[in-house]
């Protein structure tokens, strides 16, 4: 079984190829922008251009646009393929990286819209304790629970709380295995983490 992971929701880019749950080979960056530029350039440096069995993909929340061009090149590529395809939350695989590292629950902090934080709860599994809530500065800073928090806002957030360890880290395709299963999904929704700045009139709504 070949897997083929995607995540493009944040700030870094990144794609790795699976055998079996073993790495083959993998590259994450960290772009800021670009992604739709960066991500299939990736996946055709990969062994045999990344052809997989099954593509599994970040639904987010993280960048809006992020998100969609890794859902849209993972729907596409599934197609073309005819291959499985599963989301996983971004933050998800943020708190599974900090827990190779640092085993226990952690609460997990990356940016947001607006200036507000993306922040989740994960117990010592790794599942989630609560639902993924997007908070001011001071009030994300209160949800986060856990002494140990990682993701790209973590140090400001125990900046502000005064206490707490630290893992100022990014999602990266190439430690996926390290999700619970439960957490891979066929339903592939965005997890956007807040309502779209754009609404329609409630008429046309």
């Amino acid at each position: 079984m070949l897997t083929l992971a995607i995540d493009s929701a944040t700030e870094a880019c990144s794609a790795a190829l699976f055998e079996d749950g073993t790495l083959l080979a993998g590259t994450c960056e960290t772009i800021g922008r670009g992604h739709v530029e960066r991500l299939v350039p990736m996946i055709s440096a990969l062994p045999g251009k990344g052809r997989a069995d099954r593509v599994v993909v970040s639904l987010g929340p993280g960048s809006f646009t992020g998100v969609r061009i890794g859902l849209a090149t993972a729907r596409a590529l599934g197609l073309a393929w005819r291959a499985e395809v599963l989301g996983y939350p971004t933050l998800a695989l943020i708190a599974a990286m900090a827990q190779q590292q640092e085993p226990g629950p952690v609460s997990v902090c990356t940016t947001g819209g607006h200036g507000e934080w993306f922040v989740q709860n994960f117990d010592e599994s790794g599942l989630p304790e609560d639902e993924l809530v997007s908070l001011p500065p001071e009030k994300a800073a209160s949800f986060a629970r856990h002494p140990s928090v990682a993701g790209n806002q973590s140090e400001a957030l125990i900046g502000l709380r005064g206490a707490g360890m630290t893992q100022p880290i990014l999602p990266d395709a190439r430690s996926l295995m390290l999700l619970p299963s439960a957490l891979f999904t066929d339903a592939l929704a965005p997890l956007y983490g807040r309502p779209p700045d754009a609404r329609l009139p409630t008429s046309a709504a």
